[in-house]
């Protein structure tokens, strides 16, 4: 069994305790703040070698890098092999800056994006403009003419839109 399908099964299980699981999740994000911490104190240095190596590296078990890995490969310029992962896989860390705090963003980690590493990368200008950037990335705007109240109802009902789908919509 690849490890991310182990981390998953480990992360994601419905039937256990859900305090056990709270705890998991605790510990979890303590060390992801602790890896992010160092990652972005030399944010232009790419770091690599096996899951082992970097579990040994950031002195955490291979689950919770598996985890690490999981969560950062959306960020990266070049994806890990994930899904095919075991512990001598070669994996790299090497992250698009603002992809990352976009990523961090939209999982809404403020843990993450408010690190004080960050000030270090960009100033409070960018900061500001990459997270308005992602909010506004997932606002779902209609596109289209607006339908007003007395209008035909879209639907083809021959109804106007107030007494058929917007008294629907309004309800």
């Amino acid at each position: 069994m690849a490890l991310l399908e182990k981390w998953q099964k480990m992360a994601y299980n419905e039937n256990e305790d859900k305090n056990k699981l709270q705890k998991l999740w605790a510990d979890y994000f303590e060390v992801e703040k602790g890896i992010y911490q160092k990652l972005l104190s030399d944010p232009d240095t790419v770091v690599s070698g096996t899951v082992e190596e970097l579990a040994e590296k950031y002195e955490t078990d291979i689950m919770t890098m598996t985890g690490f890995l999981d969560g950062i490969n959306d960020s990266l310029k070049k994806k890990n092999p994930i899904e095919k992962m075991t512990e001598t896989t070669k994996v790299s860390l090497d992250f698009d800056k603002e992809l990352l705090y976009k990523n961090m963003v939209a999982a809404g980690a403020d843990w993450l994006y408010g690190l004080e590493e960050w000030n270090d990368i960009f100033d409070a200008d960018k900061q500001k403009e990459l997270y308005k950037e992602q909010k506004a990335s997932q606002t779902v705007r209609h596109e289209g003419p607006k339908i007003g109240r007395n209008d035909p109802c879209p639907c083809g009902s021959g109804k106007k839109y107030k007494k058929c789908c917007g008294a629907r919509a309004n309800a």
